[in-house]
């Protein structure tokens, strides 16, 4: 067994293996790139090492800077957790001529199973069934659209290099596919270096349902169950759960032996994944997708799930470090079990109100739930920094129950206990979509959430929230013994006490009078105004308000004119509304302003000063984390201003360009 493993990684992942690794009694070695000097990772570890700037390819992708970290602190292993260089054969090849153990497979396997097209044809050949569709190497943009065309609409663009939907494309008729493969590849070469892409059919109501492999490096593959991961958005996974609501004992036992063969297939060894499409038409009819030859963001669920001659919760963890260490499995697949049900959700930066696009900011209060059966993975903590430059996520919220309706419903309380303050998150989002009928109903499919997104975000801040803000202000205001009473804002005069009035976003104002524990509250909105008593108090960030009969709890923060709360897993930023002058240049003009949507980098810069444009024409694609955002005009017009250029960085809401409305100027 090693006594030093260093863990390539970040976030969620790099705390949770740094766990293991402190249960085993390894000694842990952390790294950290500048944007992450204060990260949750770094103060876990036993020690750490700086690789390097924010820029991924210049820190966590820096195989170089990793080995020599690894040789100063004389880690005998790099544990590589998901992403950056958890599948790249060549780093796995520098650590093997390094004398340093990768914790994974060999990058024979990493290569075989990390092109897809080689993929296919390797497990088609081991008798694994696979989608129709055209994977020859080295396709051109022309190989692709008569292959689409061939297979027959809707198809899916794939890369074959990565995941986690990084330039997928799901295109419905011929005259958007040659858009649609540029795109894809202009996204695969930049999320993976390669924009090498394949097409498929794409499956009717397709299900996405994975199953969890490991293997020993003297010849014993086992599988320990599937997991479902058709709640999606963007190919991009939301909800996992474990086992899948969709199969049946004998289907799940085939389905288990084709992940084994397709592992055996290609020398596999440590854990892995065999990725599966199932339509939900015809369940017992399932196709391979691809493996991911590294341990999965969602694996808490077969953790949670997987019994070992009848003992509950197997280390997955822990597994890739005895088998990396010459270990073997020390159980068949006659010993291994599945008891109960487990659920994940995934907390990201991103505002599901505006497209899931992602946010940033300082970590003002993190909250995170306890209770029976429920397991949190999180790479937060009070006072960190979330940016543009990482993947968004921020944690993995898990709930265990014997069964998997109570699964669902405990993971929808800890949901509601879960407070990100700071930054826009999907906490909310996910509650919504675990109480969805056809979710609790266990019919699931990848185009659920896209077919109902409306119904499941909701932008509108309710009335109480704002109530809760002015009444934590006037808390605030409070005196302490010995101050002014005429400089306290409660209204009190001579007399009957005046109204206090916080205006908020819109035409919304909040007038109060009185005292925090009895107050008299007058919401106006547009030209009516209904008032009604209302009591609180503080205890820390705890706000507790009750108001027209009903008394709730909040998490609070207030930083710079910005008022933070959180209840029952929603959150709002309500800012108090300060009556600036109008800009000069702004009368007589439409507001032709077009922003960035998100903070991050110009990809695509299509506009030039005094070129007319129509609405819907694309002026710019702000790329952020890896994904791509187009920027559109919202009206017909000549563009007299350009403030972006490609490859700039900008903030959410960053000026990038001005119209004039035709007629206008």
């Amino acid at each position: 067994m090693f006594d030093t493993v260093l863990v390539a990684n970040r976030g969620e992942i790099a705390v949770r293996v740094i766990r293991t690794l402190r249960e085993l009694g390894i000694r842990s070695v952390a790294v950290f790139s500048d944007a992450d000097r204060e990260a949750r990772h770094v103060a876990e570890a036993d020690t750490s090492v700086h690789i390097g700037p924010a820029l991924a390819s210049e820190s966590y992708l820096n195989g170089k800077r990793i080995l020599d970290a690894a040789r100063e602190t004389g880690a005998q292993a790099i544990h590589p957790g998901y992403g950056f260089l958890a599948e790249n054969a060549d780093f796995a090849r520098a650590c093997e001529q390094a004398g340093v153990v990768f914790i994974g497979p060999p990058p024979g396997a990493i290569e075989s199973m990390g092109d897809k097209i080689r993929a296919k044809q390797t497990v088609s050949g081991a008798g694994v069934p696979v989608v129709p569709g055209r994977s020859d190497p080295g396709m051109t943009d022309a190989d692709l659209h008569r292959a689409a065309v061939d297979v027959g609409f809707p198809v899916l663009l794939k890369p074959s290099a990565g995941g986690g939907g990084k330039g997928m494309r799901l295109v419905h008729a011929e005259s958007e596919l040659d858009d649609q493969i540029a795109s894809a590849r202009r996204e695969a070469g930049a999320s993976f270096g390669d924009d090498t892409l394949f097409v498929e059919r794409f499956v009717s109501r397709p299900r996405h349902i994975e199953v969890q492999v490991l293997a020993d490096a003297h010849g014993t593959v086992v599988h320990l169950g599937e997991r479902e991961c058709s709640l999606q958005r963007r190919h991009q996974k939301i909800i996992e759960e474990a086992p899948s609501p969709l199969l049946d004992a004998g289907t799940r036992a085939r389905i288990g032996a084709s992940a084994a063969d397709a592992a055996r297939a290609v020398g596999y060894t440590g854990a892995g994944t065999v990725e599966f499409i199932v339509s939900s038409d015809r369940p017992d009819e399932f196709f391979f997708m691809e493996m991911n030859t590294r341990l999965q963001v969602e694996h808490p669920v077969t953790e949670l799930v997987t019994a070992v001659r009848g003992e509950r919760g197997v280390d997955l963890v822990e597994q890739q470090v005895r088998v990396a260490s010459g270990e073997r499995l020390d159980w068949a697949q006659q010993d291994l079990t599945i008891e109960g049900h487990a659920a994940e959700a995934r907390v990201y930066a991103e505002d599901p109100s505006r497209g899931f696009l992602p946010t940033g900011g300082r970590l003002l209060a993190v909250h995170e739930p306890t209770g029976p059966g429920i397991r949190v993975d999180s790479g937060i903590r009070m006072g960190g920094s979330v940016g543009s430059d990482y993947d968004p996520m921020l944690a993995k919220v898990i709930a265990w129950a014997p069964g998997r309706g109570d699964a669902l419903r405990r993971l929808d309380k800890a949901l509601a206990d879960t407070t990100v303050l700071g930054l826009s998150t999907n906490v909310a989002f996910l509650r919504g979509l675990l109480q969805h009928p056809d979710v609790l109903a266990g019919k699931l499919d990848t185009g659920l959430v896209e077919r109902d997104l409306e119904v499941l975000v909701e932008a509108e801040v309710p009335e109480h929230a704002y109530v809760a803000a002015a009444l934590e202000r006037l808390i605030a205001g409070q005196p302490s013994s010995g101050s002014d009473l005429w400089g306290v804002p409660s209204g009190w005069r001579l007399g009957r006490p005046a109204w206090s009035t916080w205006r908020f976003s819109g035409d919304l104002k909040v007038h109060l009078r009185g005292s925090p524990d009895r107050a008299e509250v007058a919401v106006e909105t547009g030209t009516t105004t209904e008032s009604a008593e209302a009591a609180a108090r503080a205890d820390g960030d705890l706000l507790t308000v009750t108001f027209r009969g009903r008394t709730r709890r909040y998490r609070c923060a207030h930083v710079d004119g910005t008022t933070w709360l959180a209840a029952d897993g929603q959150a709002w930023a309500l800012t108090e509304h300060r009556l600036l002058a109008e800009r000069d240049d702004a009368a007589g003009r439409s507001d032709g302003v077009v922003t960035a949507p998100m903070p991050g980098t110009v990809l695509v810069a299509d506009v030039t000063q005094g070129q007319q444009v129509r609405s819907g024409q694309r002026l710019f694609v702000v790329e952020a984390m890896k994904m791509e955002h187009t920027v559109t005009a919202q009206i017909d017009g000549t563009v007299t201003e350009v403030h972006a250029r490609r490859g700039q960085s900008v903030g959410l809401d960053q000026p990038l360009a001005v119209l004039t409305a035709e007629g206008e100027g």
